[in-house]
């Protein structure tokens, strides 16, 4: 079975208001990339993928988004909503082939009762962070108190890791070696590390060999071919091939290409 562990959640359910269509141009090194997208286009971009974790991004405390992906052509009910609700919309569509992770900001007064919500009424079942974007500290107590949580459901951490073209975002909250200090106070909460916490493979590689319940994924990594190579070396140096993780970063790539890129 194949499992995509890094996909983002759709915008729009059916069409995209041309006025909305955005184009990254930061994204990739080789080519620009449509960061709107749909419901139908997600499933057919990751169709070779039997499932896919799927998640947004809390950028800000207490985040809405202006519509959800439920929203349809000519439909007039929808309203201002919490990320976390788009989300376990797309989810709850199709719940053969998705897992919904939650987006919470440990700034958020509310983020706790957020995680219980998302946990118990909306079924998602990990949860999606970015210090670096979100910019907390990651050993700060609001932070810790997450992991806490985490740890004590079972629900597993998805963190980026590594470096980003976002000139607000800073790059040392990222950093694989601060996964070894989360791991080390909860030693039951499960992480992947994003993106094998590049340029930092090899401290990726370090960390995931240490600890039992981290792991790391590949996703948006393919483009830059000798790295990538690279750090399938380092990991088979390391002995932790088996704990690397199949990750699109949908809509940064499709599964299909990733899937190509790492078989070659």
């Amino acid at each position: 079975m194949i499992i995509d562990v890094h996909t983002h959640t759709p915008q729009y359910k059916d069409h995209i208001p041309p006025d909305e269509v955005v184009i990254n141009h930061a994204w990739r090194p080789d080519r620009p990339v449509r960061s709107s997208f749909t419901w139908h286009d997600f499933l057919e971009h990751q169709a070779p993928a039997a499932v896919s974790i799927v998640f947004a991004v809390a950028w800000r405390p207490g985040i809405v988004v202006p519509r959800l992906s439920g929203w349809e052509v000519g439909d007039t009910s929808w309203q201002r909503g919490n990320v976390n609700d788009a989300t376990a919309t797309f989810v709850a569509a199709y719940p053969d082939r998705l897992i919904g992770f939650m987006a919470l900001h440990p700034h958020d007064p509310n983020c706790l009762d957020e995680f219980d919500r998302c946990r118990t009424e909306l079924g998602l079942r990990g949860v999606k962070l970015g210090a670096n974007y979100q910019n907390f500290d990651p050993l700060e107590a609001r932070a810790l108190a997450l992991y806490e949580r985490a740890q004590r459901y079972g629900l597993p951490i998805l963190f980026h890791q590594g470096t980003s073209p976002v000139r607000e975002a800073p790059i040392r909250l990222a950093h694989p070696l601060l996964m070894d200090e989360i791991a080390i106070r909860y030693p039951d909460l499960k992480i992947i590390m994003a993106h094998m916490g590049h340029p930092w493979q090899t401290d990726t590689c370090a960390v995931i060999r240490k600890h039992p319940n981290i792991f790391a994924d590949l996703s948006g990594d393919f483009y830059r071919p000798f790295s990538f190579w690279e750090q399938l070396i380092k990991a088979t140096e390391w002995n932790v091939l088996d704990k690397i993780l199949l990750g699109s970063d949908y809509p940064i790539t499709t599964c299909r290409r990733q899937l190509t890129d790492c078989t070659g």
